[in-house]
């Protein structure tokens, strides 16, 4: 019994669809390349659909996501509080990371499980130094126009927890670019230029360049990191979690490309 119970998260990664529907898709491609004409030309495709779902078994794998992110993207050591106070640091801004506008078990909007994760780190930081702390997001372009503004969300969160109220609420920003340039405009009225900046380590170098673009003196403060608990097998095994962290690594690692 304990032997099959160790098994269950292996056969529960393989019964979900992200490792289930490649490997049934795959079957699928050897077979209609073994009943093929070798005469024609109906192998070259079923060829590159192959390639293409060993593309996606891979880029579906954690293992693939924590490579990915340690080679493509610039690493950033987590911080203290002894570096916030030896460099000065005068507030912590964290940057947003998504809405759920009809959250049910609140009966209202609350911050994306992403989001929520930088500002809970945000309230570490900001206890354990003292330092005022703002938030940064509006509705996003992508958003509803009547949703509340997500540094507002941040707020009616922090009051659930009956944590302390934010000092700043920028809540105009659509993007990166114009949270760096809102935040930067609001906390220059009270003469703030030195701040740590909160947010997913795979998003903070080019978070870090924009918020400096902006004018200010940025200290990273990155959290989340991509890594894995997982065993080296499960870790090479298609989730969607796997593909979705592959997804982040990419799009910053062109971001950082175009910016």
């Amino acid at each position: 019994m304990d032997t099959l119970l160790a098994l269950k998260p292996l056969l529960t990664t393989l019964v979900l669809p992200a490792t289930s529907g490649l490997l049934l898709l795959l079957a699928l491609l050897v077979w209609t390349w073994r009943r093929g004409n070798a005469r024609s030309n109906a192998r070259l495709p079923v060829a590159l659909a192959g390639l293409t779902t060993l593309g996606m078994w891979l880029l579906s794998c954690q293992a693939v996501a924590v490579w990915l992110s340690l080679h493509l993207l610039p690493q950033l050591p987590p911080i203290t509080a002894d570096d916030l106070k030896r460099q000065q640091v005068q507030a912590v801004v964290v940057l947003g990371g998504g809405v759920e506008n009809e959250a049910a078990e609140y009966d209202g909007p609350t911050l994306s499980p992403d989001a929520m994760s930088r500002l809970l780190y945000g309230i570490h930081l900001s206890r354990i130094t003292q330092l005022p702390m703002a938030y940064t997001g509006g509705t996003g372009w992508s958003g509803a126009s009547q949703a509340l503004p997500e540094a507002e969300v941040a707020a009616l969160a922090l009051a659930r927890l009956g944590a302390p109220a934010l000092r700043w609420q920028e809540t105009h920003a659509r993007d990166t670019h114009e949270n760096a340039q809102y935040t930067a405009a609001l906390l220059g009225k009270e003469g703030i230029t030195r701040v740590a900046l909160v947010t997913h380590a795979w998003h903070m170098p080019r978070s870090v360049r924009q918020f400096e673009a902006a004018g200010l003196q940025v200290t990273p403060a990155p959290m989340g990191y991509i890594r894995s608990d997982l065993s080296p097998l499960l870790q090479w095994l298609p989730s969607g979690n796997g593909l979705r962290e592959t997804g982040w690594v990419l799009r910053e690692w062109l971001g950082l490309r175009l910016v």
